[in-house]
């Protein structure tokens, strides 16, 4: 699962240029967490738009993730890019004082989701589209919430896996501590993705490469001396969390329906 470093990086920058360029946009915002994910974005934002048309947005929930607030900005005065910091947690605790719950999954959902209706609301005013950070590994496993980390414009990392983006963050000279720290989706203090998932990255994505890009199946991954029950565990998440890879389904009655033969700019045309 080794890539080209240079060859993705081209890619992709071009990617985001092109896909802003499409709509009008000359400028991307981004939720700049501190993590390996964001950071590796952001450094792809800089190049394709230059410094000054990206924005990095802290949105820590209070004092719970300092240390990744300032790895955060070690990232983004690297790179030379605009930041701002907004502490969610009065929004999120305004909501649970009247809907109080004891679920951190809950509390985790609505900040995932405030932080993006603020990059929304910063997408208006920057007149600047959001760039996602959901990985590879995250979408085929649904390790995110709707309408909040998935919620983006454009997706330059959506088909590198998590392993990929640490090999590309290392290309791009991400800093070290940014590189080596656990994963984390900044939810609960202590929480890392790999003790919520109860499995290492290496190994998902070890079962994802084998399952979707060389479709192979179960019995495949058993030839290869593959833990039954981690390859079992991966599945499920896949087909548990189909729905958030997919638009909402809709009904169809008329003769062109979106989604189903509405689907292409030019038709807007015909």
């Amino acid at each position: 699962m080794t890539i080209n470093c240079p060859f993705a990086v081209r890619i992709l920058t071009e990617f985001i240029r092109a896909e802003l360029a499409k709509f009008g946009f000359q400028k991307g915002v981004l939720g700049l967490s501190g993590g390996l994910d964001s950071s590796v974005c952001a450094a792809l934002a800089a190049r394709a738009l230059g410094p000054g048309n990206v924005l990095g947005l802290r949105l820590p929930y209070g004092k719970s993730f300092d240390a990744d607030k300032d790895d955060a900005g070690i990232v983004a005065d690297g790179l030379g890019i605009r930041t701002e910091t907004i502490d969610i947690a009065p929004m999120v605790d305004a909501y649970f004082e009247r809907r109080p719950t004891d679920s951190r999954v809950r509390r985790g959902n609505k900040m995932a989701r405030e932080r993006m209706s603020i990059l929304y609301d910063y997408s208006a005013s920057e007149h600047a589209l959001i760039l996602g950070t959901s990985n590879k590994t995250e979408l085929l496993i649904g390790y995110g919430t709707i309408h909040g980390d998935m919620a983006c414009a454009i997706n330059p990392m959506g088909d590198l896996y998590k392993t990929q983006v640490r090999q590309l963050a290392a290309y791009l000279e991400v800093p070290e501590r940014v590189r080596l720290k656990k994963p984390t989706a900044g939810l609960w203090d202590g929480q890392t993705d790999e003790d919520e998932l109860g499995l290492s990255y290496a190994e998902i994505d070890e079962i994802l490469f084998h399952l979707v890009d060389e479709r192979e199946n179960r019995g495949d991954l058993l030839a290869r001396g593959l833990d039954a029950g981690k390859i079992d565990r991966v599945m499920a998440l896949i087909r548990s969390s189909e729905f958030k890879r997919q638009l909402p389904p809709i009904a169809k009655l008329s003769v062109r329906t979106v989604g189903h033969d509405f689907l292409y700019p030019y038709d807007w045309n015909k």
